[in-house]
């Protein structure tokens, strides 16, 4: 069984070969990727980095500045999109690929179902967002089936609250607040996507988008109405039926934790019934939660950003202890294996950019730990391999340390690794060839090791005391095994090469029911190179580890091991 190892791209980014970038340009100043650019040659290039699942970000079509009118798509206002391009999730229409993607514009849902069949023939899955909880301002289905009925044609607007309403209402106000709304009008304004429900939202709100209704009352205690089903259940499940339908393998919900568990807890068993294959990964970031999101809610997987991946940068920035790793997986208890590890997303600054640590090598140690700590997903985002910096000053979204999601663009470590769709990679620079080889062995590693995929755990930090040969504080060490095989697994968070030596106690020899071995050849998998050590709980396994890495040593047990 491999561990699913996901590999997010924005998609309008991926293609776009365009140098001549202009910050805030049009479409026709700047380009924009296509879907045709995930050729066969693509999707094998992405492949080969250890991939097993792409996630499409920014597939279903969404709220833009480009004029789109001559081809029947009704135009958005430009004062309620962020950016030329618009955000992937102020979404337009839930039924519809996004034009700007599309080689032929009126083909655009035909070059999707192309890229569905391209990518599963490259022995991928795919993952596309699904965006509950928020629509554009400007929502408006031009693609919907003729027996569709649009988000809101039937409210009634004079009320803040039904559950046959799709959106909240706020009766006698007009849509106003510090945003310019040029000459946009909204009345009565409706509630704000993240839960503001005055007219009134700031630039620092989500103010492009309106909240949807799922029958939660906010004016009244959250109270809940819930059955019969409120209507936007109804619509929300046959539009995942409808993207089901097309061969996706799985849905990334975005802000699932604003959508009541009870509404996931009866679609995603529907949507399995009739697709059992397909996963569902929730944005989820109240630990509190976590629970009700996994076991009600029945998300497949949940968003570890709270612990271990605010955890690991803490860490790389010098600002925690890697003894902390340890709090993480034991406040997760029976849900570890219901998490997604990253160390990037479209979201959070990227590793290499100011923000974090200006270069991709400080945090290997953190993606070693991400990928092979446990069974569960582990995610990768485009670039992120190739040390992309994030640095740009695309638009809208400014110098922030993350790649623009708003702005029509392109990214140079990219397009530099594509090499005009060969993916010869031959104008990256030795430094990004060499972290790229790096993720591709350790990704490698965490998909096909049955010891990671399906191994258990045993944390070695608790008997690995400060000492001249082990710094709790800058590494960190764990065990992993399945059937009869073994993997020491240690990271060093600092920059130089490290003789360590790491004690495993009695515990775990009891645990793993090891036998004792006064030496057994093993070989470290991110070199190949074979190690003879000592397996004993009274004598400490001796190695050297580079810095700003790590080392998985495995150790293949006599046959005869129990």
């Amino acid at each position: 069984m491999s561990k699913i190892i996901l590999y997010q791209i924005f998609t309008r980014l991926f293609g776009n070969d365009n140098t001549a970038r202009v910050p805030g340009g049009s479409i026709e100043e700047n380009g924009c990727g296509k879907l045709a650019a995930f050729t066969p040659e693509a999707l094998a290039a992405i492949k080969e980095l250890g991939t097993t699942h792409v996630w499409y970000t920014g597939i279903i079509e969404h709220a833009t500045q480009t004029d789109y009118s001559h081809f029947g798509i009704r135009p958005d206002h430009k004062a309620t999109v962020k950016g030329k391009a618009g955000s992937p999730y102020a979404i337009k229409d839930y039924y519809d690929v996004d034009p700007d993607l599309a080689i032929s514009v009126p083909s655009r849902m035909k070059e999707f179902t192309q890229l569905v069949k391209r990518t599963h023939d490259a022995g991928l899955k795919m993952i596309i967002d699904f965006v509950p909880n928020h629509v554009a301002r400007c929502y408006h289905s031009d693609a919907k089936p003729k027996s569709v009925v649009d988000l809101g044609e039937k409210d009634d607007t004079t009320q803040f609250f039904s559950p046959k309403n799709n959106f909240y209402y706020l009766p006698g106000t007009t849509l106003g607040g510090e945003v310019d709304w040029q000459d946009y009008t909204e009345s009565p304004a409706r509630a704000t996507g993240n839960d503001r429900f005055d007219a009134y939202p700031t630039r620092n709100d989500w103010y492009e988008t309106v909240k949807l209704n799922y029958g939660i009352n906010y004016l009244e205690g959250e109270r809940t109405d819930f059955y019969p089903f409120p209507s936007t259940w109804l619509k929300m499940r046959d539009i995942l039926l409808f993207w089901a339908k097309k061969g996706v393998d799985g849905f990334r919900c975005d802000m699932a934790e604003m959508v009541p568990f009870q509404f996931w807890g009866w679609v995603i068993p529907i949507i399995k019934e009739r697709y059992p294959h397909i996963i569902f990964i929730a944005e989820v970031y109240n630990t509190w939660e976590y629970y009700n999101y996994v076991k009600h809610g029945k998300f497949d997987y949940l968003y570890d950003k709270v612990g271990l991946y605010d955890t690991l940068i803490g860490i790389i920035r010098r600002q925690q202890s890697a003894t902390d790793i340890t709090r993480c997986w034991q406040n997760l208890g029976e849900l570890r294996e219901h998490m997604l590890h990253f160390m990037e997303n479209h979201d959070e600054q990227r590793l290499a950019s100011d923000f974090i640590v200006r270069e991709g090598r400080p945090a290997l140690p953190a993606m070693l730990v991400s990928a092979t700590i446990d069974t569960c997903p582990t995610m990768v985002y485009f670039g992120q391999e190739l040390g992309e910096r994030g640095m740009d000053q695309e638009g809208y979204s400014g110098c922030d340390g993350r790649t623009t999601i708003f702005d029509y663009w392109s990214v140079d470590t990219l397009r530099r690794w594509r090499d005009g769709g060969t993916f010869s990679g031959k104008d990256l620079n030795d430094g990004e060839r060499e972290l790229q080889a790096y993720y591709s062995r350790l990704l490698h590693i965490a998909r096909d090791e049955r010891a990671i995929t399906e191994g258990d755990f045993f944390d070695l930090m608790y008997v690995n005391p400060f000492t001249a040969e082990f710094n709790p504080h800058r590494h960190y060490a764990f065990l992993r095994k399945h059937e009869n095989e073994l993997m020491l697994i240690v990271a060093n968070f600092d920059g130089w090469d490290t003789p360590m030596s790491v004690n495993i106690p009695s515990a775990a020899f009891d645990y793993f029911k090891l036998p004792t071995l006064h030496s057994i050849e093993a070989t470290e998998l991110l070199t190949g190179v074979k190690v003879s050590l000592a397996l004993h709980p009274d004598a400490p396994v001796r190695l050297t580890v580079p810095g700003f890495s790590g080392a998985i040593v495995k150790i293949t047990l006599p046959e005869n091991n129990d």
